[in-house]
């Protein structure tokens, strides 16, 4: 498979168990949600991975200010990950604390879509490194 296939196979695995671990949540059904939260991580992980691989073989510059803008929304949601899984353990421990997990799940979710928005239009303004090389002008 290719980098662009096996990065589609990680974000159609990453959303169907983000939708997996929302309807869990949403049910209070909490072993399989965590079992989804597990998953859904190990997923992410794999995807960010399979992005990197992807974007090593493309001239990133070429995609113009998207490229800092995407890689900080990038970083950003990673970290913010961490948010509901904290909430989550503190809900667990204080039922009272669920409005502050379901906002955290929100904001993860907001910047989650956001970065794989600027991702898709990073890439499409972005080209291969091949193509980069035949075009830049020869130097004597």
């Amino acid at each position: 498979m290719t980098d662009l296939q096996w990065l589609s196979v990680g974000l159609a695995s990453t959303i169907l168990l983000l939708v997996c671990t929302l309807v869990t949540g949403f049910r209070a059904k909490r072993k399989p949600h965590l079992v989804f939260v597990t998953l859904t991580v190990a997923s992410l992980v794999f995807t960010i991975f399979r992005a990197e691989q992807l974007g090593s073989g493309y001239d990133l510059e070429q995609a113009g200010v998207i490229t800092p803008i995407h890689l900080l929304i990038a970083k950003i949601t990673t970290l913010a990950y961490l948010l509901p899984i904290i909430t989550g353990y503190q809900t667990w421990k204080n039922p009272a604390k669920k409005p502050l997990h379901r906002k955290s799940v929100y904001l993860v979710l907001f910047l989650t879509v956001t970065a794989f928005v600027t991702g898709t239009m990073m890439m499409m303004g972005a080209v291969p490194l091949d193509q980069a090389a035949q075009e830049a002008p020869a130097v004597d």
